[in-house]
């Protein structure tokens, strides 16, 4: 199939227009937040041991807090990933017998096993459900939006803490804006001001000039191998929102005494540090390769979603294949065009944490890194691939010439 790229881009130039003054503002906030904690080489160096007195490490932590307007930040190289950095903040702010309700229907797969309404015996045993937390959700609306009115409802005096998923996961819902956030987080502190507003920011960091702490949240955590480490990152996540809140989930992820106090960092605060400053200029990259990506595909008659006009929120682009052989197809041609791996063919397989088997294209230098190009899908009705990422827009047109001539 022949398809004039040059035309989709000069059609898109408002668009392109919106998403780079959405960076260079986040770039002069991140900036600021350097200038005003005073980053020096010397925050760059490494401490061992128990990591006591840390110096990079109280600096990193002060930048992360300002540029996401947090009283305070937990950043550490030491969580394994989104859902553990997650896992820390609800296990740190839940005790037996608090009530943790979802705002937005079933959470993203692998936390459904975190709260334990999914995986085997062991796994629910260790689960929030397993340690006593009562859990409940608030069912989508038309199984896409948000149900405001039943939010109201479900929400009362009991309920600890509400868990606020900004990107649309394993599902065909839409992310939620930053508004949206706002408004659920009013509705909540309406009900009940002392519940927690706890907001998965994964895959949302820099897309918007405003983040969820902003908009009425408590707490916020994500991946540093997301949006926020900017590509160059190796591991770990951030926690961030109020005092309390952070050093409870600080005493999950090491021990209550030690908290954010301890813990060496390995000699990787200088690239957690380049990572956030290069993080909005990334993520711009990104967001313009998903507006192309929504273009493309949309003038090729495929369902996807968001649209290439919408308001954007995550980094992420769904197709709907409502097959599995184009998904498949799909995601072996993002794997073929990836810079590492790009001679390995993807196939489905279940993969920990995930209920169906799952189809991933991530040939990327950072295992799993979802700031790099990348693809993935679960082998279920209705066959959506999950594009998301891209270090550079170059390469996520690269592929999508490449998916044209193949589908």
């Amino acid at each position: 199939m022949d398809y004039n790229f040059k035309t989709a881009e000069k059609f898109l130039e408002r668009e392109f227009e919106a998403v780079n003054e959405i960076r260079d503002f986040n770039q002069r906030k991140v900036l600021k937040a350097f200038y005003d904690n005073r980053v020096a080489p010397e925050h760059f160096y490494t401490v061992s041991g128990y990591g006591h007195d840390d110096l990079g490490r109280e600096v990193l932590d002060k930048v992360f807090a300002q540029v996401f307007c947090a009283e305070k930040a937990l950043v550490r190289i030491h969580f394994a990933s989104g859902t553990h950095t997650l896992a820390c903040a609800l296990f740190g702010n839940l005790k037996y017998g608090d009530k943790l309700l979802s705002a937005v229907g079933s959470p993203y797969d692998t936390m459904q096993e975190v709260i334990g309404t999914a995986g085997d015996e062991e796994t629910r045993r260790s689960s929030l459900i397993g340690n006593g937390v009562l859990y409940d959700e608030v069912p989508l609306l038309h199984e896409s939006e948000v149900d405001y009115q039943k939010l109201e409802q479900m929400v009362d005096d009991e309920t600890t803490m509400v868990l606020i998923q900004r990107s649309k996961g394993y599902s065909t819902r839409k992310s939620l804006t930053i508004d949206e956030i706002g408004k659920i987080c009013d509705i909540v502190k309406r009900k009940n001001p002392d519940c927690i507003c706890f907001v998965d920011n994964c895959y949302g960091e820099f897309v918007d000039t405003r983040e969820p702490l902003e908009a009425g949240a408590d707490l916020i955590g994500g991946s540093l191998i997301k949006n926020p480490g900017g590509g160059i990152v190796e591991a770990g996540g951030y926690i961030a929102g109020k005092e309390l809140y952070v050093e409870r989930s600080a005493n999950r992820l090491t021990a209550p005494g030690i908290g954010s106090e301890g813990g060496a960092m390995f000699n990787q605060h200088r690239l957690i540090f380049q990572g956030l400053f290069m993080a909005p200029s990334i993520v711009s990259e990104a967001v313009k390769g998903a507006i192309l990506a929504a273009k493309v595909f949309e003038d090729i008659g495929f369902n996807s979603a968001p649209r290439y006009d919408e308001k954007r929120t995550d980094i992420i682009q769904n197709i709907i294949f409502n097959a599995p052989e184009p998904l498949e197809e799909f995601c072996r041609t993002v794997q073929s065009l990836s810079p590492v791996n790009g001679y390995v063919t993807p196939i489905p397989e279940y993969i920990p944490g995930y209920e169906d088997k799952v189809i991933m294209a991530g040939g990327t230098f950072i295992e799993g890194s979802t700031i790099e190009l990348s693809a993935d899908g679960p082998m279920r009705a209705p066959y959506v691939a999950y594009m998301q990422g891209g270090l550079n827009y170059a390469h996520v047109k690269i592929c999508l010439e490449e998916i044209i001539k193949r589908l």
